[in-house]
């Protein structure tokens, strides 16, 4: 990867992010604010606010709202309030993050990492932090953020019904120390007892797996699309095309078969938080 590539405004989607800074800036001297004042009647810095205008940070969901509501702005603002969101996520993943929020099933396999719906802080910056190149401590906190933000589609209202089959080498593997994974495993444990998400374990003496191939994800949109998600070293690809993506479904039945049940697998999960 170029340097170029690692710039923040390929990494923070600048496009996006400099028009909507601009807009921000134009409505804040039209309402003769200076950045100092407008910080202060929406909780933030002038410095924030000097990064939100020259699309060096991605402003938050709540601050638009509040900063449309304040410069009185009629709506220009929050218009671009989901634009904004998905800059935050690297341009491979921003068409699965907003397929993935307009879920009504989700369906996970993962045999390297955790997957990010059910990282902890601690791991996902852990994560984060491991990845070569490095990033700055800047993008590592932006993706840390964008990463818990998209959980909040488990705990929704509209929450999609959830499964996640974990290898058991994932779990294993001391991300971040060993204070780190026992966290992780610990939220793992909370997160399988919600009624909308099922969370198993492939055992490593499995003389069979499915999964050999590598992590992927099932999507069913609420219009009923079907959709698989495939990502390996930062390259992605959505699969539509529905023989493609009856593939992946049949492929993660056959997993979900071979792995523990629901019930086995938490009940491994406390097993390993119990191990020195």
């Amino acid at each position: 990867m170029s340097d170029e590539d690692q710039r923040p405004e390929y990494e923070f989607g600048a496009g996006m992010l400099s028009v909507f800074g601009q807009q921000l800036k134009l409505c804040r001297e039209r309402a003769g604010l200076d950045r100092a004042t407008f910080g202060s009647l929406t909780g933030y810095s002038a410095s924030t606010i000097a990064s939100f205008e020259q699309g060096r940070r991605i402003p938050p969901p709540k601050f638009i709202d509040r900063a449309d509501e304040v410069l009185d702005a009629g709506g220009v603002l929050s218009a671009g309030k989901e634009e904004v969101a998905r800059a935050q996520y690297p341009a491979f993943f921003r068409d699965a993050a907003r397929l993935e929020s307009e879920a009504v099933e989700l369906h996970v396999y993962a045999n390297q990492a955790v997957p990010g719906l059910l990282q902890t802080e601690e791991y996902a910056r852990a994560v984060f932090m491991m990845m070569r190149p490095p990033m700055s401590d800047e993008l590592i906190e932006q993706r840390v953020l964008a990463r818990l933000a998209r959980q909040e589609v488990l705990a929704s209202r509209d929450a999609p019904l959830a499964s996640f089959v974990i290898d058991e080498a994932v779990l294993r593997r001391p991300i971040g120390g060993r204070s780190v994974l026992r966290g992780q495993l610990e939220h793992i444990l909370l997160t399988g007892t919600r009624r909308n998400i099922e969370i198993q374990v492939m055992p490593l003496d499995r003389e069979e797996n499915a999964g050999m191939a590598g992590p992927f994800t099932l999507i069913e949109t609420r219009e009923g699309r079907r959709i698989a998600y495939v990502e390996v070293q930062n390259v992605s690809r959505l699969h539509t095309e529905r023989e493609r993506v009856r593939a992946l479904e049949v492929k993660y039945g056959i997993i979900r078969a071979q792995a523990l049940t629901p019930r086995e697998s938490l009940a491994y999960v406390e097993k390993l938080l119990g191990e020195p």
